[in-house]
């Protein structure tokens, strides 16, 4: 057994390619020399990996883990676990790597790695495996839960359980979590303000507040989420109250919720207030004045404001510009908007997902599909993968005008890139492909999603098996069945307060 060559801090956290001690499956006899490869090799690494992980069988994943030679290091796995996120892959299949990789003699997954291990499953309601992992590095390394933890588990829990299953368990954490103190007390209000409403969020405050000392921080969470600007300025006048010097963040709430109004005089007012107090607006501030001036009609003089930010110091970030085209788009000034596509990439600055689903937006209201798949192109060659939105506004309209091939297109595509979700998307292509009469089409694909991990909804199974039967095609029928059964069944969690907590991880995790 090889020696660990750093001190066990940097083993553990260290965060990148170049400075992380990565540790090979030393226990079973795998090469434990190190070697270094460039930025563009270690994508290639990950996606070796991740397609190892997502096709091969569990009795042999250890063996083709092995066989590739690959550095298996922090920053690496933070990567694959990435790519089951943005891919809407099978969580188990990301669970057993992550287990496999931490099980290794000497070696620490990063908070990176932990978090997003429980995004993956919480996103696909297996709460009590989310409960089982927290136990297992409590027990190997409890510094790996923090604060950001519980926000991300809370976060999951609270889409699909009532507010009161949230808080207990919100108070789960409290033998989990080193420091259980008013950073976790604020990720509960954050999250309750996302997922939840306003007023549970100001009731959970009350209750709570008690037993943490809020601070800065917690009082501009709580200020982010009002939609009424009377209550907010009732809160922030409280704040002050309490000796809580407002910084930006608070006024940007305040400039926030006055343009959601539309109360855009008030918005400038702040503005003002702010320079007295020689606090600077932030490219916050100018975007939500922004959008807030789009909402009455004033595209233009939102444009100009990406001009004015410049001359006190502030540059537009990506979203600034989103906000922009936004507006335009909603003007259905769609040369502006594409003018300034092309000066964000003049300034380095590259249009993302959100840039490009804000004009499919006008295209799909505009049923114009010729435009929508230009700029699906467009998208394509610039490098930016699609999200499932973007997605879903393509499948609808293509299944709108009956255009199977794009469709086909696109679902390859996602296929063999791992963008968007398979089972939003497939929903409304089985739906095109039984209507055209494709049955094989619609055979591959579901064979492809099944491949994939992922289970194609009861809807479309039923839907194709109909134009079978009527086909006679009853092997293939066979063959489908077999498979939907093996993949497991579809989960229904239920929104009350009876969500399901594994009761072997919950004993040792008193409230």
């Amino acid at each position: 057994m090889f020696q660990l060559q750093s001190s066990s801090s940097i083993s553990r956290y260290a965060s990148s390619a170049s400075s992380s001690i990565a540790l090979f499956f030393n226990l079973h006899n795998i090469p434990t020399s190190l070697h270094s490869c460039p930025f563009s090799s270690q994508n290639d690494d990950v996606e070796t990996i991740f397609n190892i992980v997502t096709t091969t069988p569990s009795n042999s994943l250890r063996v083709s883990l092995k066989s590739t030679q690959i550095l298996l290091s922090n920053d690496l796995i933070d990567k694959v676990l990435k790519r089951f996120r943005f891919s809407h892959q099978n969580p188990l299949q990301a669970l057993e790597f992550f287990r496999l990789t931490g099980n290794r003699r000497g070696f620490y997954h990063s908070s990176v790695s932990l978090d997003t291990m429980l995004y993956l499953l919480g996103r696909s309601r297996k709460f009590e495996l989310v409960w089982d992992v927290l136990v297992e590095i409590r027990k190997k390394d409890q510094s790996l839960i923090t604060a950001r933890t519980v926000m991300v588990v809370l976060g999951r829990i609270a889409k699909v359980c009532s507010v009161r299953y949230t808080v207990d368990s919100f108070k789960k954490f409290r033998k989990l979590v080193p420091e259980f103190g008013v950073d976790c007390y604020n990720g509960l209000l954050r999250t309750l303000c996302q997922e939840k409403s306003m007023t549970d969020a100001r009731n959970v405050y009350h209750t709570l507040k008690h037993g943490f000392k809020p601070n800065l921080q917690t009082f501009n969470i709580l200020l982010s989420g009002w939609k009424s600007a009377e209550e907010a300025e009732g809160f922030f006048d409280e704040m002050k109250g309490m000796g809580v010097r407002p910084d930006v963040v608070s006024y940007n709430c305040l400039i926030d919720v006055y343009c959601k109004n539309r109360e855009i005089d008030k918005a400038y007012k702040v503005f003002d207030k702010m320079r007295e107090e020689d606090i600077s607006p932030d490219v916050i501030s100018y975007t939500s004045l922004i959008g807030g001036l789009g909402l009455v009609g004033q595209p233009d003089k939102a444009h100009d404001l990406l001009k004015e930010m410049k001359e006190y110091g502030c540059y537009p970030d990506v979203a600034a510009y989103n906000a922009v085209i936004r507006n335009f788009c909603i003007a259905k000034r769609l040369g502006e908007a594409y003018k300034l596509m092309d000066e964000m990439v003049g300034k380095g600055l590259e249009p993302n997902a959100t840039t490009y689903n804000v004009v499919f937006r006008t295209f799909f209201w505009s049923n114009d599909l010729v435009s929508s798949w230009s700029l699906y192109q467009r998208m394509r060659r610039s490098g930016c993968l699609p999200n499932t939105q973007s997605c879903m506004f393509l499948i609808r309209l293509i299944k709108r005008q009956e255009k199977v091939e794009m469709g086909l297109e696109l679902w390859n595509d996602m296929v063999k890139n791992g963008f968007g979700s398979y089972v939003l998307v497939s929903d409304v292509l089985f739906d095109l492909l039984c209507i055209m009469g494709k049955l094989a089409d619609a055979e591959r694909c579901f064979l492809q999603m099944i491949e994939k991990g992922q289970k194609p909804s009861y809807v479309s199974f039923k839907r194709i098996k109909v134009l079978m039967e009527l086909a006679n095609k009853h092997e293939a029928l066979k063959n489908l069945s077999e498979k939907m059964a093996c993949i497991g069944s579809v989960s229904h969690v239920s929104q009350t307060d009876e969500c399901p907590i594994d009761s072997s991880s919950s004993e040792l995790l008193p409230s």
